[in-house]
């Protein structure tokens, strides 16, 4: 499928989450975010300003999924010197955490709910740390300026949206005693319509707009995140906070047919697992099967167990151990994964491969993960009129992350310590210091140099899912881009069971149950992408924001 023919397929919707433009264009998960992004723009700032702006104002208007306490990985494309960067704000663990934390006196498990909202799940938040790096290596406009459209949309409040209402309904067993209060004034759940007002957050973001940073990793925000997280018994102290330092790389690249394709190298995962699945699509040529075909659905869940086995198998924080990159990429070693499909059945036997033969580091002899993460982050897009391209996935790890609200300043914390194994002997073990391997995957995809789509959502294991998905989509299938996103996707880890979004056909899912599938019986929302087409002849961009939440694209005119 050609870009002229998927643009000649580009249609225009009437309802706002698609937008046309040929100046700058936001999109995100919230209305509020996309609007101020595309504000910051249309006052002459980039796309990296743009973000940064952008990340504050979800840190008000989606606080359950991300805010100042969140980690996050930055895709930033210059479109002058035409390098691709990535900004690491992931979080790590404090240097007290050890490698039994989650397990009890006998070795077994903790179960995740009483692991994951204490102090000892919290880890050392880098986004702040990460926005403040990208914006000073990558952006025009002051720490200052950006901040001050989410402090006027904090000191306003927001609206409740149906996303607040769905996580309180699912997720409220999560919410400590002071999160509980903001959540559920008078002991009443928020409602959907309802205007909020966070005075608290407010507050700490003009300390933030004054103090910079430093005020949350060094200054009296620091000396209060502490105090919170140690009286919930946790690991963090407060060097922890004052020596991280968020980094900056070189986006890595894979091909997919005439495109390639830029995304973080570990120790973020999702990267890796984008690339792999796409080389193994390419050689399977699945655009020859019918859309809703089942030979798609099939190639789909064989290709994800495949990479999940190896994922979990291999990757970790490189430098604690030797990652086999490299070597699961090679063409060769695809091709001997590749054996594993069938087409008459689900094969029983898929486990991790061995790409060392095709590496040139050493082996390590670590045990293979057991784990995958949680579900809940945001993914938000800038691109501004002269062609840069900033796009971030940001997370607290679950919904209400810990569930740890820190008193007088109004922000939940992160409990980023479940992105690592349980189990002490796991290769993404808690380690001291280690980085726990995250699937975000913020994606920029060219053609012939030039960028041609940029996209990412959340959804924890399901990220490279959704992404790889609504990518085929378009560059395969040739949809419309809010067609591509809204097309029904699924997702299967390393077993049986299949998730699945509304509209999967019957008769589809029958074939697949027949070779020994499961669907669950109840269809979900998986992920939420957010995505911007850009045509580099005609400079126009599409963008198109996930019906499973409420944002929306903005594009500047």
């Amino acid at each position: 499928m050609t870009m002229d023919h998927i643009w000649k397929n580009q249609q225009n919707h009437s309802d706002k989450q698609h937008a046309r433009g040929y100046k700058g264009m936001t999109a995100s998960a919230t209305e509020e975010a996309s609007t101020i992004g595309a504000d910051i723009l249309a006052k002459g700032g980039n796309a990296m300003d743009a973000i940064v702006a952008m990340q504050f104002a979800l840190a008000v208007s989606e606080p359950f999924n991300t805010g100042l306490a969140a980690s996050g990985f930055i895709m930033y494309y210059d479109a002058e010197t035409k390098k691709t960067s990535v900004v690491n704000g992931h979080s790590i663990a404090p240097k007290n955490a050890h490698k039994n934390v989650f397990v009890d006196e006998h070795q077994d498990v903790i179960p995740f709910l009483e692991r994951s909202t204490p102090g000892t799940a919290v880890a050392v938040p880098g986004i702040l740390k990460g926005m403040e790096k990208a914006l000073n290596e990558f952006g025009t406009m002051s720490w200052a300026d950006v901040i001050e459209p989410a402090i006027a949309l904090s000191e306003k409040g927001v609206r409740v949206n149906l996303t607040w209402n769905t996580g309180l309904q699912r997720f409220s067993d999560r919410l400590g005693e002071k999160a509980k209060a903001f959540f559920y004034p008078n002991d009443v759940p928020l409602t959907e319509g309802e205007t909020v007002v966070n005075e608290e957050l407010t507050k700490t973001l003009q300390i933030l707009q004054s103090k910079g940073a430093d005020a949350f990793y060094k200054g009296e925000i620091a000396d209060k995140i502490i105090e919170t997280v140690q009286s919930f018994d946790g690991f963090m102290q407060k060097d922890d906070l004052t020596a991280y330092e968020a980094t900056v790389s070189e986006a890595i690249t894979g091909t997919y047919k005439e495109y390639t394709i830029a995304v973080p190298a570990p120790p973020n995962g999702g990267g890796f697992a984008l690339l792999y699945m796409l080389k193994m699509l390419e050689k399977l040529d699945i655009g020859q099967y019918g859309l809703r075909s089942w030979e798609k659905y099939y190639l789909l869940a064989e290709v994800m167990r495949i990479m999940t086995a190896d994922k979990l198998a291999f990757m970790g924080d490189p430098s604690f151990y030797n990652i086999p990159l490299n070597g699961l990429l090679t063409e060769d070693y695809i091709k001997e994964r590749l054996k594993l499909l069938n087409f008459k059945f689900r094969n029983e036997d898929v486990t991790e491969g061995n790409p060392w033969p095709y590496d040139d580091q050493e082996p390590h002899n670590k045990a293979a993960s057991t784990t995958e993460p949680g579900p809940d982050t945001t993914h938000f897009i800038a691109v501004d009129e002269r062609g840069n391209i900033a796009a971030c996935t940001s997370s607290l790890e679950h919904f209400f992350g810990s569930g740890i609200m820190v008193p007088g300043y109004g922000f939940l914390l992160n409990n980023d310590m479940t992105d690592f194994d349980p189990d002490p002997a796991g290769l993404n073990s808690v380690e001291s210091g280690k980085y726990p391997v995250s699937m975000k995957t913020p994606t920029i995809v060219f053609k012939d140099a030039d960028p041609v789509l940029t996209l990412g959502s959340p959804g924890g294991p399901t990220i490279p899912a959704s992404v790889l998905q609504t990518m085929i989509h378009v560059l395969d299938f040739g949809l419309d881009l809010k067609e591509a996103i809204e097309e029904p996707r699924i997702y299967n880890g390393t077993g049986p069971l299949i998730w699945q979004e509304e509209g999967i056909p019957e008769e589809a899912k029958q074939t697949l149950e027949r070779m020994n599938y499961q669907f669950d019986s109840i269809a979900l929302s998986i992920g939420n992408v957010q995505a911007v087409l850009l045509n580099p002849e005609t400079g126009e961009r599409i963008g198109g924001s996930d019906s499973s939440r409420p944002g929306i694209p903005v594009a500047n005119q």
